[in-house]
């Protein structure tokens, strides 16, 4: 049976992953030391996560560990042996409003974590596939210089723009305020690559847009879309951040993200780089997301606008999924924003109901 490791296989992504992967035949090692919690307080935990893929998935095995840690990183990688085939790595720092606040772990997780794992796959397994889960923010603010127009409830690019059907990975990463989560990011990613070119290893980095599901524990300051549908339901209050609640973001479920991680191992190449979220098929301004939030709901989200936008935020981001659609013909997308939003709310309802607004 072949071996996959999942890092963060506590999380949306990773969880994902681990279920996805072991049907698929793998067995599965998860990586994971539930940092979200200390990243966004207790209600972020994604322990119960854990718990539920270790009672319920026989091709799963958990190892409690810190990605920060070469030691131990490389000594499960050589426990896992020659049958490693796969390494998805999702563990992250992923929010860059908290970058902010404690520069030097939100560095350590994204870029030393990932060279950890980087290099204990060539030592132990050069020929599996690595595929990180990277993001746009490696663009930085340069999405903000696209010649925008304000439409009634989004910004929105001319029909003739050539990125009107979504921005592809010829978008410098150069020139513009990144955050510090971007930066970090942007690290492990060019070190992918580089581990890709330079080793002959096949890797792929998938520069995300928003990635949300059922299983997203949203937080304040990460993954909106469940965070925005869990305080409609509760009625705590929510904050939108400039742009007078007009910044688009696309939007994909993690699933059809997992399954863009297989199509690329079953075809895989070294360093390769892609443009990954829902594109012109699933994609949403933050006013579009609130009306639908409560049409679904049923209810009224008490939410108010901020004129302070957040460092290195995008106004307007829409992936190009061509390239990658060229290269793996068989995925698809199998979810728009509109049913995503609709599983998130039907998953968590009755959980989200019992808590104080």
């Amino acid at each position: 049976m072949p071996t996959a490791i999942v890092t963060g296989s506590g999380g949306l992504v990773g969880s994902e992953a681990v279920r996805r992967l072991a049907a698929h035949g793998f067995d599965v090692l998860g990586i994971e030391n539930d940092m979200r919690a200390s990243f966004f307080g207790e209600s972020a935990s994604t322990s119960h996560v854990t718990e539920a893929l270790v009672a319920g998935e026989d091709a799963f095995r958990l190892l409690e560990l810190d990605i920060r840690d070469a030691e131990k990183v490389e000594r499960a990688f050589s426990e896992a042996g020659a049958g490693l085939e796969l390494v998805v790595h999702t563990a992250a720092q992923p929010s860059h409003d908290w970058a902010a606040t404690d520069p030097q772990t939100d560095f350590t997780v994204n870029a030393n974590g990932t060279l950890n794992l980087l290099e204990a796959t060539r030592r132990n397994a050069p020929e599996a596939t690595f595929a990180f889960i990277s993001t746009n923010k490696v663009y930085g603010d340069l999405p903000n210089s696209l010649p925008l127009v304000e439409a009634e409830t989004r910004l929105e690019l001319p029909e003739d723009h050539p990125y009107f059907g979504g921005i592809d990975a010829t978008m410098s990463i150069d020139r513009s305020t990144h955050s510090l989560f971007g930066v970090s990011k942007a690290a492990a990613d060019l070190l992918v690559q580089e581990y890709g070119r330079y080793f002959e290893m096949p890797t792929v980095c998938f520069r995300c847009g928003c990635i949300t599901g059922p299983a997203h524990a949203g937080a304040m300051l990460h993954g909106f879309l469940a965070y925005l549908a869990k305080c409609t339901v509760t009625g705590a209050p929510y904050t939108v951040f400039g742009y007078g609640g007009k910044q688009v973001r696309d939007n994909i479920h993690s699933g059809d993200l997992v399954e863009a991680c297989l199509a690329f191992h079953a075809a895989r190449r070294p360093a390769a780089v892609y443009n990954m979220g829902g594109g012109r098929e699933s994609n949403c301004s933050m006013l579009e997301a609130i009306e639908a939030c409560e049409r679904i709901a049923g209810r009224e989200l008490d939410w108010e606008l901020s004129d302070e936008a957040r460092v290195g935020d995008h106004r307007w981001w829409i992936s190009d999924l061509g390239e990658f659609r060229a290269d793996h013909p068989g995925w698809k997308l199998n979810y728009d924003t509109e049913r995503l939003l609709r599983e998130i709310h039907d998953a968590n309802l009755e959980r989200w109901s019992s808590e104080p607004g």
